[in-house]
């Protein structure tokens, strides 16, 4: 028998015009519509039960409606659709996109319609569209834009990124703001608002704002972001997520700017901060449901030259896993530190810049740690995470209730471990040492460049060296490397320059060097996550006699490394030679050796 060839793109295109015809003379395009049902049923997608099910949720999209009870998949039903009435499915992952078919097109039809403009092509334009039986989208588009459309089929969530991507988050409801949408209710507020009945609090509470607000939170929560900035500039509202360590600006459409000031309000609300006060800085907490999870992201507010500047640290309860094994720790490491946090006293340091993981160590520790035998009681500012099982307190400053303060009264609470969320004083280090000779054991965090800078911290303080050298039993200096998009990184051999003259050759036998390239799982960046790198001092009797004669950092440094510490450098290089991340990412994070 003959092989019948597949008919060409306008052949197709042809006969999908054809139908059009035929289905407006005869009034049946509603009828086309509910038959997306019928063919899914008739190709064995759905059961005459699922297709009944379906159609008794009344839904405006069949399709959609059997995809989000889970009868069907997306993409199999587009592609039968597609394959029904002549079109081509195309993933829109791997498509070109021509922005030029952007202008004259109805952002509308983009937005309400989720059609997208993909590219010309002799003189018509090529638009995705995720309801090929849905005609009078397209026949609007035609008529807007002067030109011939030529649909083909994608998936809706690829047109929804697309549309995040080149028209910025938030577009569509900055075209709705015009217009005067409903909410939207994929953001839940755990919280009840308060308002002061003014103007700006009356325009930060229309239901676009607020939709608006949202999108943006949401964006951020998608794409893994740990902080979310908003900046007032000179020419107006910048909009930036920290993903992976690294700032990203957002990108948003132009008309945003004429919302500054609501967006502004609408955020300072959710936090229950003085929305009227604008030269002073305030401090806030938001409590969010997002899908179903709990979000908590603190907000800072600081009055600048042009406006108001805000700083979000999301707080994702969900998306924190604290289990020590799972950090980057090496195998080494990891068991010495392990055999640390289970003596019976003394004192645990953490060390590092403020974002290099120090609060998930600590977590992570107390969780392995934890039993129902010892009772666990932390001081922190502020409680980022609430533990199961661990007695949490929430320090007040502002009313005397400080870290010091704190720590005299779980003393008399009679726990076996102590944590401290920071030494920044000598009245809290003091406390902190006292609390180990008395038999507990205390996690806290310093900020220094490395592990051997915090015994000479704490000297700086004006603690005593021979407490500090018999209380302190280790530190633990990190930081976070980005790791490579396992589905990217590509192989390479770099030349000489680009090795750095630490590199360490003798440890590294043969390995692959790899880099960053960038694909759609990690938005392009060639990294996706992040893992510590740790640098773990042991205190043996030569550093504790190097404490107490007040010895420089420099040389306890030495004494350590001889004694078998690996630098945080050092851990970085078996990073890369594991094929983790790249040369540039170490270069990045940590200083060369000079050992």
């Amino acid at each position: 028998m003959m092989h019948r060839p597949r008919p060409t793109t306008f052949a197709r295109f042809t006969r999908y015009n054809r139908s059009i015809i035929l289905w407006k003379n005869t009034g049946k395009t509603d009828s086309m519509i509910m038959r997306a049902g019928e063919i899914l049923r008739r190709r064995g997608l759905l059961s005459d039960a699922q297709l009944a099910d379906t159609q008794a949720s009344n839904a405006p999209d069949i399709v959609q409606a059997a995809v989000e009870k889970g009868f069907v998949g997306e993409r199999e039903a587009l592609e039968a659709l597609a394959e029904e009435v002549g079109l081509d499915f195309v993933d829109l992952r791997d498509a070109e996109i021509d922005l030029s078919a952007l202008e004259g097109f109805p952002q509308r039809l983009i937005y309400r319609q989720s059609l997208f403009p993909i590219r010309f092509q002799n003189g018509s334009v090529v638009v995705a569209t995720p309801n090929p039986l849905d005609l009078y989208p397209l026949d609007e588009a035609s008529a807007a834009t002067g030109k011939n459309i030529i649909p083909i089929v994608a998936q809706r969530g690829e047109i929804a990124r697309l549309m995040k991507r080149h028209l910025g988050v938030g577009s569509e409801t900055v075209e709705d703001l015009m217009a005067a949408v409903s909410d939207d209710e994929d953001v839940e507020l755990l919280e009840e608002l308060e308002t002061d009945g003014s103007e700006l609090s009356e325009m930060a509470q229309e239901a676009s704002v607020v939709r608006l607000v949202n999108e943006i939170l949401l964006e951020a929560i998608e794409t893994r972001a740990s902080d979310i900035h908003i900046e007032s500039q000179a020419d107006g509202l910048l909009v930036r997520y920290r993903i992976d360590g690294i700032l990203h600006r957002q990108p948003t459409p132009p008309e945003i700017n004429r919302f500054q000031a609501a967006i502004i309000s609408r955020l300072k609300i959710m936090a229950r901060l003085n929305i009227a006060e604008k030269r002073l800085p305030q401090d806030g907490r938001i409590k969010l449901r997002v899908h179903g999870r709990e979000v908590d992201i603190r907000l800072s507010v600081i009055p600048m030259i042009h406006g108001e500047g805000l700083v979000m640290r999301v707080l994702d309860k969900s998306a924190m896993v604290f289990d020590l094994g799972k950090l980057g720790m090496s195998n080494e490491i990891y068991q010495t530190y392990s055999k640390l946090i289970e003596l019976p006293h003394g004192i645990i340091l953490v060390t590092g810049p403020t974002g290099s993981g120090k609060t998930t160590t600590l977590y992570s520790s107390l969780l392995q740690i934890r039993s129902e035998e010892t009772k666990i009681i932390t001081t922190e500012d502020p409680v980022e995470y609430q533990l199961d099982g661990i007695n949490q307190i929430q320090v007040h400053s502002k009313i005397g209730f400080t870290f010091a303060a704190s720590l005299r009264s779980i003393l008399r609470h009679d726990p076996d471990i102590v944590l401290v969320g920071e030494i920044r004083d000598l009245e809290t280090a003091e406390n902190a040492i006292q609390a180990s000779l008395t038999g507990h054991l205390v996690f806290s965090t310093l900020h220094t460049n490395d592990a051997s800078g915090a015994f000479t911290r704490l000297g700086d303080m004006g603690v005593e060296p021979f407490l500090v050298a018999g209380t302190v039993e280790g530190v633990m200096a990190q930081r976070l490397l980005r790791r490579l998009c396992p589905h990217c990184k590509e192989a390479f051999k770099p030349s000489p320059d680009e090795v750095p003259q630490d590199f360490p050759w003798d440890r590294a036998g043969d390995f692959t060097w790899y880099r960053p390239v960038g694909c759609r799982e990690c938005r392009n960046l060639g990294y996706s996550g992040r893992m510590g790198i740790y640098e773990l001092l042991v205190t043996n009797d030569e550093i504790r006699q190097l404490a107490q004669d007040r010895a420089s950092s420099w040389v306890i440094r030495k004494a350590a490394v001889d004694a078998g510490m690996r630098t945080l450098r050092m851990d970085a290089w078996d990073k890369v030679i594991a094929g983790m991340t790249s040369i540039d990412e170490v270069l990045r994070v940590s200083k060369g050796e000079a050992l």
